[in-house]
């Protein structure tokens, strides 16, 4: 059982890191009630108007659907920022691969006019 309690220790000193701040707030918190303003809706200075659930245009969705490619190419491209020396010749071409599948896909977007607005 002895060889377990550094886990033990580690696990108790990360939950009380971890819920500590959580706590800390609650006593110099004060009653939101006595402020009436923090308890009614707010949406850019004016009173919500319509519902919150209306449907989206279907021209809106390929927005977020382009900002999500270059996510993937940036995270692939750090192991690649190695001293070239320490990259083989696989490593070399297979990140090529890499970006040269990303640019086709781009330029097919762009080609496609996907990020058009009219």
């Amino acid at each position: 059982m002895s060889e377990f309690a550094p886990i033990c220790i580690y696990l108790a000193i990360s939950l009380l890191v971890s819920l500590i701040p959580l706590g800390v707030p609650f006593p110099f918190a004060s009653n939101s009630s006595t402020y009436p303003e923090k308890l009614s809706a707010y949406e850019c200075g004016s009173d919500p108007s319509g519902d919150a659930r209306s449907r989206f245009d279907i021209r809106f969705y390929p927005v977020p659907i382009l900002f999500i490619i270059p996510d993937p190419e940036v995270t692939f491209s750090f192991p690649w920022a190695v001293p070239p020396n320490k990259i083989d010749l696989f490593g070399s071409w297979s990140m090529m691969a890499f970006l040269l599948i990303l640019t086709i896909g781009s330029l097919y977007e762009w080609k496609r006019g996907a990020s058009d607005r009219e």
